[in-house]
């Protein structure tokens, strides 16, 4: 049984998609003091948050055995995503359920910024009638500066196009086809600045966007612009704004993120000349009950099925590409379990080589748990696909990858290829038929052996009677053999010999077996 954890508030629905689901115990406890979060979620797999709860890198620390949080909305400003994945914990979001809601906001604020709507609406709760103060401006025909055309800024601009406005965009991750397909103009930012008569942000809060909107950047635009932020807190120079707002180098501008929330009364947000919401972007029934039901469904089915959806540090497998990969998943994971038990003493580099069907499509998954194989035997603590590729890249671990499309014997082949100090070594895994798993290589010399539970490996000379000697040994000490194969360099050169056997064999028996005439080596190994 799976715990999940939901410490923020969630609707019904959501909260009912995990408690329905087979395996999963749900608890909801809201309003956790940082301390007691960090007291009790050790005992938890998965954590279900919105903006409210904090997850620090001590609360993951305590995490021992979180495997996700799942965010319901888009923005991860309260999870500590580095600390996350270095812990091997998931992080995953919901994009979709409330794009639309946002996209909305941000048009209102704009609407409501031009013709001074808010402005107008208290002066006539006060009792007056000031018709000619609050004279507005049209948006037809006017251009609209969109920075940022992904999934929130694309509907900006598309419902900006009906209202007859002139779309510039800037977003150095679209194409130039893609943009003329929205029917917007893809310009540079120094010219969207320039250009634009109302500017509204639409991008992440990252190092490259923080305070992107500063005094810099104002003075590059037209006097008189208008602003619109209903992205994140932190990409407006707050203090800059003010100046300009003061200066009228920006006539007006609409927020509803701030750096520091709740602001409180600041010169900017009393200014008359901002409008602004409380973090309102998100906030309708229909985007709420949206994202609960995301993040619920994919907190569920990556509990149970490993699946993986709108993660933000390990590659999103959809469920039917999942069931596909498994098998190669597999076959990395054994690989490198199989080569960590063989020796990695003084690991300095590995290498991934992936052939046909292994090579189309998410290779870097495949990567991490080939990494996940390889390292958490040996190191002693928690490695995932998620923090594998971290935990290689901390260690000073050289990770190449390469793929083709054909070019080897298999429809599918991965080969690990491990730099280690007492030289150089790999292991080749196919898949026969769809889910068939097969050690085909150790070392360059071929083979056919099943790489699943408990394993012998030889190295020896192809010489007679070896094979009746190793089970000879093994019958005597009871220890059943399942299977053995066997391949060599040339007729009496050197071989290797993989025998599957029902269970472990001891230290003791592998003494004995290191004995016999012809074995070289011998190492037990457990997948």
């Amino acid at each position: 049984m799976k715990r999940v954890l939901v410490s923020d508030s969630l609707s019904t629905q959501g909260v009912e998609i995990l408690k329905s689901t087979e395996g999963l115990q749900v608890d909801v406890i809201t309003g956790l003091p940082p301390e007691e979060l960090k007291a009790i979620i050790g005992d938890y797999d998965a954590l279900v948050i919105r903006s409210a709860t904090k997850v620090t890198a001590e609360i993951l620390e305590a995490a021992t055995n979180l495997k996700v949080v799942g965010r319901a909305g888009i923005g991860v400003d309260n999870v500590d995503v580095p600390a996350a994945t270095k812990n091997g914990v998931v992080v995953m979001n919901t994009p979709a359920g409330n794009t639309v809601t946002t996209a909305e906001h941000a048009l209102s604020l704009m609407m409501s910024l031009v013709r001074n709507i808010p402005q107008a609406t208290m002066s006539m709760k006060n009792g007056q009638w000031e018709k000619k103060k609050f004279q507005g401006r049209e948006l037809c025909g006017k251009r609209l500066g969109v920075v940022g055309l992904g999934n929130i800024g694309s509907i900006v601009a598309d419902r900006a196009l009906g209202l007859k406005m002139k779309v510039l965009a800037y977003d150095p991750f679209i194409s130039a086809e893609r943009a003329a397909e929205l029917g917007v103009e893809l310009v540079d930012l120094d010219d969207l600045f320039r250009r634009a008569d109302i500017i509204t942000l639409h991008v992440p809060l990252m190092d490259e966007t923080r305070n992107l909107i500063n005094a810099e950047n104002l003075a590059k635009m037209k006097p008189g612009v208008h602003i619109v932020c209903a992205a994140r807190g932190g990409i407006i120079d707050e203090d800059a704004l003010l100046e300009a707002l003061e200066s009228g180098q920006v006539a007006g501008a609409a927020l509803d993120v701030f750096k520091e929330e709740p602001p409180g009364l600041t010169p900017l947000v009393s200014h008359p000349h901002l409008i602004c919401t409380p973090h309102l972007g998100a906030s309708t029934a229909e985007a709420q009950e949206a994202v609960a039901l995301q993040v619920a469904e994919q907190v569920a089915d990556y509990l149970i099925g490993g699946t993986i959806r709108n993660a933000l540090n390990v590659p999103s497998v959809p469920a039917e590409a999942m069931e596909q990969m498994r098998p190669y998943l597999e076959m990395a994971r054994s690989l490198g379990k199989l080569q960590a038990q063989l020796g990695i003493q003084g690991l300095k580099g590995v290498e991934l080589e992936y052939f046909g069907k292994a090579a189309s499509g998410r290779t870097a998954l495949l990567t991490a748990a080939a990494l996940e194989g390889l390292l958490a035997a040996s190191l002693g603590e928690r490695v995932n696909l998620v923090n594998a590729p971290v935990v290689a890249r901390n260690r000073g671990i050289r990770v190449v990858e390469t793929s083709a499309s054909n070019g080897e014997d298999y429809s599918a082949l991965i080969r690990l290829r491990v730099d280690i100090e007492s030289g150089q070594y790999s292991l080749a895994g196919a898949i026969f038929g769809k889910r068939e798993p097969r050690l085909v290589e150790l070392d360059g010399i071929a083979i056919e052996a099943i790489p699943q539970g408990h394993l012998l490996v030889f190295w020896n000379y192809d010489r007679p009677g070896l094979v009746g000697s190793i089970g000879t040994t093994l019958g005597h000490r009871g220890i059943n053999i399942g299977q053995l194969q066997f391949g060599r360099e040339a007729p009496g050169g050197r071989a290797v010999t993989v025998v599957n056997v029902d269970s472990n064999v001891g230290e003791e028996v592998l003494a004995e077996l290191r004995q016999l005439e012809n074995v070289i080596s011998v190492t037990s190994a457990n997948l």
